[in-house]
């Protein structure tokens, strides 16, 4: 996905785990985050949930993309505040129009 986005013009910056996921958002804030649910030391909800409660980062869209699917996981998501839920598996080849299209979103007045 990382190479994808590189692709098309976009600037990537990537993440081992939840806890070096929350510190680089808040050091860099990012124009839109992508995270799993399923992350090491700490899950992509905690980080999301951490994410939307910091004044700097509150405003950054994030897009979960995990395989788990139910719709309760979804909906888990989605009420943290994430922008989307995407599953896995996916066509990498989708997702900067996908990207591009929620960032024109939070870039419009």
């Amino acid at each position: 996905m990382a190479l994808a986005l590189q692709f098309n013009g976009y600037q990537v910056v990537e993440a081992a785990n939840g806890e070096e996921a929350v510190r680089i958002a808040t050091e860099l804030v990012p124009d839109l985050i992508v995270m799993d649910v399923r992350m090491p030391k700490m899950n992509g909800y905690e980080a999301c949930q951490i994410l939307k409660q910091q004044d700097s980062t509150r405003d950054i869209p994030i897009v979960f993309l995990s395989a788990k699917g139910q719709d309760t996981d979804q909906k888990a998501g989605l009420a943290l505040g994430a922008e989307a839920y995407w599953l896995k598996p996916f066509d990498p080849t989708d997702m900067p129009q996908r990207i591009g299209e929620i960032l024109k979103k939070y870039s419009q007045p």
